[in-house]
Order: structure tokens, then C-alpha cells, then sequence
């Protein structure tokens, strides 16, 4: 019961700190020290010893330099055309599904997901083009909303993701596994918000009103969306194949999309410059996240809270379908209140070892965790996705909640299918590292 207490003092420390509105960084840090001093009776001048040096050895880790790389790629696209030649790519594939173009707000943001490893960024970049088109159609508002609003979470899931990456270095997990192991699940998640955009469409048939403008051919379809394919096969490519590690890929993913950038006439000394500025404030943000993270886990580690914790649960002799619910339970709760990384470098310190313990594989167990990070995107209070949609349409953000709520309810359906077969999300890497 003392290990219990000693994990809620953690929590309830981590919460109290960045309640205060401390940074994230700074507050797992203070923490970290915290834990080490009041919990571990460990002295100001050896807690100081101790993270001084894990704060050096996370912070030259090789796997970091695919973060600010894998959003400067998406920061290029977002500022040229490609999102605008991907909804008119798409067009001609999808107006004949009933549903009709709504389809391209699922589709084209499971290709940009592909290209992009932010969930903001897919929906941002997507939505900046479908929801002004949508309504001008006549498509229904809520539906068009609800759709983006989903299909805009697949950035983390669909490779390559910073969620990932996060997870991997924190894991200690191959990243490229990782990639391969989001595909299936992916596609899994996209083919159930497509399906019950068709099911709507039957049902209420005003809800997407016919086509009557003319589009691109699919031939010409082809050459729009070529740019994007082209991403995807380069980068999934390299690292799939062996050829590149995902930090390479990185690498070669951006000197692709400035190929592509210069071919289209489209780069200038403009775009490179905001690219890099916002590249810089968000790589910033997330690496010094992650670096904190590690204070906190070589803390709870010095502690031995993970492995006595993980051991108190055992004895529990809870089935492995409770510990998932329970899990699951846990972190919606935390995705009221935070971002995906926040809530992967805090909580898997503690998590990861009962999840081993347990027996679950923990490539899988890093899907399934990103499809519970997914679902705080789009729910209040901190939904990132909502907050995206709320100033991209202007609409309150308790309706576009309550327009992302059926897709919240497909993606809970997803995660209890990937329970049942977690084959999904674990044959492809299996099949591909043969």
C-alpha cells in the first residue's frame, strides 16, 4: 500500500505543479527533483548529480533529430498547394460513394497523416481547404466538422508520428516497427469513419447533396495527388526497406519535399523562413519535454516505483481485459486535460512495466496507446483537434465537440477491436522483419 501512496504523491504532484501553470518541461523537472528529495530522502547535492547527467545523456539521444525534421517537412507542405491539390485529387474518386466528397475530409487526412506526424497539422492543413468547400456545397455542417475533426486525430496514428517517436525512445522500442505497426490500425480507423459517413449519407440523403460541379478526371486525379504519393513512398520506403533509419528518413523526406517544392515553383525565401520559425518553436517544445520526461523516469526508476508498482498490480491478480479498461480509463481522463506527448512521457514510466508484466507486447501496447492519445484530441477541455476547427469554421467549441463525438465513439469501437486482435496492429512488422 506504500508504493500505491507513493505513486498517487507522484500524480498528485505532477498535476498540482502544472495546475500552477508551470511549463510542462520545467514542471516534470521540478518534479523529478521533488520525487527524489521527498520521497527518495535523497539530498539536494546527489539529486543534482543524478539528473545532471541524465539530462546530458537524453539530450545527444541520435532518435531526437527525426522530431524537428518530420515537422519541418509537414511545415513546407502546409505553406504550398499540396493540401489544395489533394481535396481536388481526391474529388473525383469519392463524389460517386454516397457521402461524396465528405470522403476526402478521411481520406486526405489519412494521406497528409502519412506525409505529416502531427494530428494539429493534418487537421489544420486539410481543413484550411475542405470546410470552406463543404459548406458552399451544402454539405451538412456537423457531419463535415465531425469528420475532419476525427480523421485529423490519424496524424498520430498513421506513420510518421512524433507521438511515436516519443513512444519509441521512451520504450526503448524500434521506431520503424512502431511505423509499420500504425499502418493496419490506421487504415482500420479510417475505414470505419468512412463507413459511417456512408451510413449517414443513406439514412439522410440531404445530408450530401449531389454533385453537379465539374472535376478532374481520374487520370488527371492521378497527377495532383502525385506530389503526396511521392512523399509517402520515399519516406515509408527508406525505412521499410532497411535503407534508412527514421531519423534518415527524415532527412530524406525534407530534401523531397524541397525537390518537389522547387519543381512546383513554389519554394521562396519566405516560406523557408516561417517553415523553420515554427519549426523551431514546436521542436523546442517537444524536445525539451522529452528530456524532462527523462528526469522524471530515471527518478521514478531511482525510486523503484515502476517495478513495485507493476509488482503491487500483480498481486491485484487483475485479468489482462481489466488492466486494459482500467488503463484505457486512465488515460481519457488524462487527454481531458493534456497533449499526447505530455501524457506519454509522464505516465509510461509508471505504465509501461505493469504492461509488460501483464504480457502484452509493447509495439502493441504503444498503438493502443496512441489510440487512447487520439481520442483526447477531440475532447474538451484541451482537444487540440477542436480547438483547430473552432477557429478554421468559427463555430463554439461545444458544437464542434458534440459534432466529433459520434467519431469519438468509432474510435473507442477501433480500440476494443485492436483488444481483440491485436494481430492488426502486430502482423505487418512481423511480416516485414522477416
Amino acid at each position: 500500500m506504500e508504493i500505491v501512496l507513493s505513486a498517487v504523491g507522484v500524480i498528485a504532484l505532477i498535476l498540482l505543479v502544472l495546475g500552477l501553470g508551470v511549463w510542462v518541461f520545467s514542471g516534470l523537472a521540478i518534479v523529478a527533483l521533488l520525487s527524489l528529495i521527498v520521497i527518495g530522502d535523497v539530498s539536494m547535492d546527489r539529486a543534482g548529480a543524478i539528473l545532471s547527467r541524465i539530462l546530458f545523456r537524453s539530450a545527444n539521444s541520435w532518435e531526437l533529430s527525426a522530431i524537428p525534421l518530420f515537422i519541418l517537412m509537414g511545415e513546407l507542405i502546409f505553406r504550398s498547394n499540396i493540401s489544395d491539390r489533394l481535396f481536388r485529387g481526391l474529388e473525383p474518386w469519392t463524389k460517386k460513394i454516397p457521402g461524396g466528397i465528405l470522403h476526402t475530409n478521411v481520406f486526405g487526412c489519412a494521406l497528409f497523416a502519412a506525409v505529416s506526424g502531427s494530428s494539429a497539422a493534418t487537421t489544420a492543413t486539410v481543413g484550411k481547404i475542405t470546410t470552406t468547400e463543404l459548406k458552399k456545397r451544402g454539405y451538412d455542417r456537423s457531419l463535415s466538422i465531425g469528420s475532419l475533426a476525427g480523421a485529423g486525430s490519424l496524424g498520430l496514428l498513421i506513420p510518421p508520428s512524433l507521438v511515436m517517436i516519443v513512444y519509441g525512445i521512451q520504450s526503448e522500442v524500434s521506431i520503424s516497427k512502431l511505423f509499420m505497426a500504425g499502418v493496419l490500425p490506421g487504415i482500420l480507423i479510417a475505414t470505419l469513419y468512412s463507413g459511417y459517413i456512408v451510413i449517414r449519407a443513406l439514412l439522410n440523403p440531404s445530408l450530401c447533396p449531389p454533385e453537379k460541379s465539374e472535376t478532374a478526371g481520374k487520370l488527371e486525379s492521378i497527377f495532383l495527388l502525385l506530389p503526396v504519393i511521392s512523399l509517402i513512398v520515399i519516406v515509408m520506403g527508406a525505412i521499410y526497406s532497411g535503407i534508412a533509419t527514421p531519423s534518415e528518413a527524415a532527412a530524406v523526406g525534407v530534401f523531397a519535399t524541397l525537390v518537389i517544392l522547387i519543381k512546383e515553383r513554389q519554394l521562396s525565401f519566405k516560406m523557408i523562413q516561417e517553415a523553420m520559425i515554427a519549426t523551431l518553436l514546436s521542436s523546442t517544445m517537444v524536445c525539451s519535454i522529452l528530456v524532462s520526461a527523462a528526469l522524471l523516469s530515471t527518478a521514478m526508476g531511482f525510486l523503484h516505483l515502476p517495478s513495485e508498482l507493476a509488482s503491487y498490480i500483480a498481486s491485484l491478480n487483475l485479468s489482462p481485459s481489466l488492466l486494459l479498461l482500467a488503463l484505457a480509463v486512465f488515460y481519457v481522463i488524462l487527454g481531458l486535460f493534456l497533449d499526447g506527448i505530455s501524457i506519454t512521457v509522464m505516465s509510461l514510466p509508471i505504465t509501461l512495466p505493469i504492461v509488460i508484466l501483464a504480457g502484452f507486447d509493447p509495439i502493441w501496447f504503444g498503438i493502443f496507446l496512441v489510440i487512447l492519445i487520439e481520442l483526447g484530441q477531440i475532447t474538451p477541455p484541451v482537444g487540440f483537434n477542436l480547438f483547430v476547427l473552432q477557429g478554421l469554421t468559427g463555430e463554439k467549441i461545444g458544437q464542434v465537440a458534440k459534432s466529433a463525438f459520434p467519431f469519438f465513439i468509432l474510435m473507442c469501437v477501433a480500440a476494443f477491436i485492436l483488444c481483440l486482435f491485436p494481430e492488426i496492429a502486430l502482423w505487418l512488422p512481423n511480416a516485414l522483419s522477416k
